[in-house]
């Protein structure tokens, strides 16, 4: 079903891979890893390597958010990441165009962020990023009692906005943001700035797949951003 932009009256971003570019920077780590083994094919290895464990990795987030278990694992591994963070600096970069777009929609929707990083993570990463004041509400995968693939966080994001869920538009790059989109009742988009497949993501159910948030801004403004 193609994107109903009429509709849409409140964004819900994902981070990584959508807003982050986290994604690179795993790779990048893993060629390092690779190298002494490699040597010139350990960056294309690494790339393929991450590609293919991405969407088992959220596979494995799911069934430990059924059996209940994943918020005390996320709270042990914040409770570490307290302790070693003042020594290490979020230095993952937006991925391009980013910035620009979301000051852009701020001015015409009120916007979210629906992640399944933990809170403390994601405080950070707005903070370093000085994006705080772009969202109204941020579901972290510790705000609700399931978080995606489940409905949970985008139906606690659209509550909050005030907008009805249908009227949301979810915006990720990997199946689990399109399922919670659509099982919320909201639009969805897939975006190809992470190591989501445009196969998968139609596959999925996403209404529309764009190559970034850039990208699907100008369509949702009307405007050309190389132009400006």
């Amino acid at each position: 079903m193609p994107l109903e932009i009429e509709k849409i009256q409140a964004l819900c971003f994902d981070v990584d891979g959508t807003l982050l570019d986290t994604d690179e920077h795993v790779v990048a780590r893993l060629t390092r890893l690779l190298s002494p083994l490699l040597g010139q094919k350990a960056s294309r290895a690494a790339r393929r390597i991450t590609m293919t464990l991405d969407t088992p990795m959220n596979l494995v987030y799911t069934l430990l958010d059924w059996m209940h278990i994943d918020a005390p694992l996320m709270s042990l591994l914040e409770k570490f990441q307290g302790l070693t963070f003042s020594k290490v600096k979020p230095t993952h970069p937006l991925i391009p165009g980013t910035r620009q777009a979301l000051t852009l929609l701020m001015e015409q929707y009120p916007l979210s962020v629906v992640t399944a990083r933990g809170k403390q993570a994601t405080d950070k990463f707005l903070d370093y990023h000085q994006l705080e004041a772009h969202f109204i509400c941020v579901a972290s995968g510790q705000t609700t009692v399931h978080t995606k693939p489940w409905p949970h966080p985008v139906l606690w994001a659209a509550e909050q906005m005030g907008i009805p869920p249908e009227n949301c538009l979810m915006i990720g790059d990997t199946t689990v943001d399109i399922h919670a989109g659509r099982r919320a009742g909201a639009q969805t988009v897939g975006v190809l700035s992470g190591f989501g497949d445009e196969k998968e993501l139609s596959r999925a159910g996403a209404d529309l797949v764009v190559g970034d948030v850039l990208t699907l801004t100008e369509l949702l403004l009307g405007v050309n951003l190389a132009q400006k």
